[in-house]
């Protein structure tokens, strides 16, 4: 799959989302560039959740300008061209893996005329996340990581261009963290995929193209690895956030 989007996959401008008396996100200005995994890092309830749903058109009470692959959020035609994956694996436990995709191919390409299509989009999704040899096993049965791929491989039955993806790594052991971050790579690298992926665990950082690191609904920082390292003066990628925190929390206390 070739990436056919001309300028950023993604592009914010006063992004916010308030709901109840609690501002969510706060005024976000950011960018995501196409055919490269771009990840969204920070602590649990910075608000990397709240900005996935609504790139992909679900959250509600957004305000601010929100373009994604040349559309606005949640429009029409962007729905066979993203694929979302949440935190928790979204596929039921009493089919086997093959039946879970075919129920979700038959809703993606419903009908006879596309039963052919159907069985080729289901055989390479199950192939592209290495679960060919599982595929009449129950999803029930799987480890957290196969359960993690099945759900992946859902969101790749549309071959879409932007790939959100909501800590998919979380709970899992180093090993399977570290298979399903090369299989990221190799889906960004052969289809030209965007990627966005969240996680709160700092050390994933240093596997994406570039970085946006979030506290308290805000972004500290959009840039590569290398440029945050550099510019903070600092061994590592959790270092330059730490400093970039403690850079805020001097501005807000001088404010006060």
């Amino acid at each position: 799959m070739m990436n056919s989007v001309r300028g950023p996959a993604v592009e914010a401008r006063d992004l916010t989302v308030v709901r109840g008396a609690r501002t969510v996100l706060r005024g976000l200005d950011f960018t995501v560039p196409p055919g490269q995994i771009t990840g969204l890092l920070g602590p649990s309830g910075c608000g990397k959740s709240t900005l996935m749903r609504a790139l992909v058109g679900t959250q509600a009470k957004v305000t601010g300008t929100l373009q994604v692959l040349g559309h606005p959020a949640g429009a029409a035609a962007l729905r066979s061209r993203i694929g979302y994956v949440t935190q928790a694996p979204s596929v039921y436990d009493d089919l086997t893996v093959r039946q879970n995709l075919d129920y979700f191919a038959a809703v993606l390409l419903p009908g006879r005329a596309h039963r052919d299509a159907r069985h080729e989009t289901v055989t390479r999704a199950i192939a592209d996340v290495d679960l060919t040899g599982h595929a009449d096993a129950l999803a029930g049965r799987l480890s957290g990581g196969q359960r993690s791929r099945v759900s992946l491989a859902v969101a790749l039955l549309g071959t879409p261009e932007l790939l959100v993806l909501d800590e998919p790594t979380v709970g899992l052991d180093p090993v399977l963290r570290r298979e399903l971050w090369n299989l990221f790579h190799r889906i960004a690298a052969d289809r030209g995929a965007t990627i966005l992926i969240s996680s709160h665990v700092m050390d994933e950082a240093e596997r994406c193209h570039r970085l946006l690191l979030m506290r308290d609904g805000r972004i500290l920082a959009d840039d590569t690895p290398d440029a945050l390292r550099r510019r903070n003066d600092t061994a590592t990628v959790e270092d330059a956030f730490l400093h970039l925190v403690d850079a805020a929390n001097a501005l807000e206390e001088a404010a006060r």
